[in-house]
């Protein structure tokens, strides 16, 4: 089992990235025309105690605190399922990835392996940073001493 969780990951979505995700998915004419509205052009600035910081533009990201981010986060992460071979069973929860599956034979192994490869490929072209202390592969199940395993690991160039 994987868990892999991606760093900072509301705030670092790709506007154009997610623009060109919304396309793929048939969304366009006026209800693309608000969301693009809705990303674009924004601002925020940094208050401590009563001192304000100059307003910079947001130029990735999704609101956090609106109804529509979650909902276009989610949008932008959907595809990830497709990086899984259909023995691979994975589920989804914001910005959170459990992968499982049962390892009975090196090539099950190699199966695994080979979809964790493609999360970390999957969220380099996407340009969502996978957060190494917060990923763990667990195993579960019954061990022997004659059990050589079949280890995974999530490689990533930190």
């Amino acid at each position: 089992m994987a868990y892999i969780d991606f760093s900072r990951a509301f705030d670092t979505v790709s506007h154009p990235k997610l623009l060109h995700k919304l396309k793929s998915y048939g969304i366009e004419g006026v209800l693309y025309q608000w969301i693009e509205n809705f990303l674009t052009e924004r601002s925020h600035c940094r208050r401590v105690n009563d001192v304000f910081s100059s307003f910079d533009y947001i130029r990735s990201g999704v609101v956090q605190g609106s109804c529509l981010g979650p909902l276009l986060f989610l949008m932008y992460i959907n595809d990830i399922i497709d990086c899984f071979d259909h023995k691979v069973n994975c589920k989804l929860y914001t910005d959170d990835v459990k992968l499982y599956t049962e390892l009975r034979s090196a090539a099950d192994s190699c199966c695994f392996q080979d979809c964790l490869d493609r999360i970390y490929q999957w969220s380099l072209t996407w340009q969502l940073q996978i957060s190494s202390q917060k990923c763990c592969i667990v195993d579960v199940g019954k061990s022997t001493a004659a059990d050589d395993g079949y280890p995974c690991c999530l490689v990533m160039n930190v």
